[in-house]
């Protein structure tokens, strides 16, 4: 297993971010994601490592980082303008130090970490952005299902891959499929049946089946990313 290599990426003049590359074993991946975090926790979380760690080995290089309030050992997220300053200054920074990146660059992330994503590129149509992988899209909060988060997306104009969890609060599948419909290029949407808003199943499941659940989100990702960028994401290596 490669160990991922942190390193700092500058926001402005006076902030950085802390960034995590997870690279690729398998050959030398062709394209690289960028996965930003949910507003709950950061980079270093179960959910984050598990997914970076698990498409990495699938052949695509991630990256992880911390929004600046995380950083800041914060728990409240900064207003959108500081967050999606942060991402941009991501990208910039990915695409210029990691090689897969520069061929084939997917943004996206867990909840609150993915719909910035969407509001940097809708706002900035000039970045060297293939495509949007998003876990969990945060339509609306819960219980306000009149307060919609979509306004922005026939803006992004790239292909998007939903996650979404047919339990999820945030905003249930049949809530987005009329939206994603719509979209140009077109985007797919994939329902993770019984699932929450992370993913997880009701109460009473075995670890074993959770496990099965992530690991077919992943294998969704990866072969995703594949179709998009043009080349063959190689199946992760197992030991015995």
């Amino acid at each position: 297993m490669t160990i991922p290599d942190e390193f700092l990426v500058p926001v402005g003049t006076s902030d950085a971010a802390t960034a995590i590359a997870y690279s690729s074993e398998r050959a030398r991946a062709g394209a690289t994601l960028i996965l930003a975090h949910g507003a709950g926790a950061g980079q270093r979380s179960p959910f984050m490592v598990n997914f970076a760690r698990a498409i990495s080995e699938r052949g695509i290089d991630v990256v992880t980082f911390n929004f600046l309030y995380i950083e800041r050992h914060r728990r409240l997220p900064d207003r959108p303008p500081v967050l999606e300053a942060c991402y941009r200054a991501v990208i910039e920074a990915v695409h210029e130090r990691v090689e897969g990146a520069r061929h084939a660059l997917f943004i996206g992330g867990k909840s609150m970490g993915g719909r910035i994503g969407t509001q940097v590129v809708a706002a900035d149509g000039r970045l060297p952005v293939a495509g949007l992988v998003l876990l969990g899209y945060p339509l609306h909060p819960p219980g306000r299902p009149g307060e919609r988060r979509d306004a922005h997306l026939p803006s992004v104009k790239r292909p998007m891959l939903f996650i979404q969890g047919s339990r999820d609060a945030f905003g249930a599948p049949a809530e987005l499929s009329p939206i994603v419909a719509t979209l140009d290029p077109p985007s797919t949407l994939h329902v993770v049946e019984r699932g929450d808003h992370s993913f997880k199943l009701p109460g009473g499941n075995r670890a074993p089946t959770q496990a099965a659940v992530y690991e077919e989100i992943q294998r969704t990702i990866a072969a995703w990313i594949e179709a998009i960028s043009g080349r063959s994401a190689p199946e992760p290596h197992r030991s015995g």
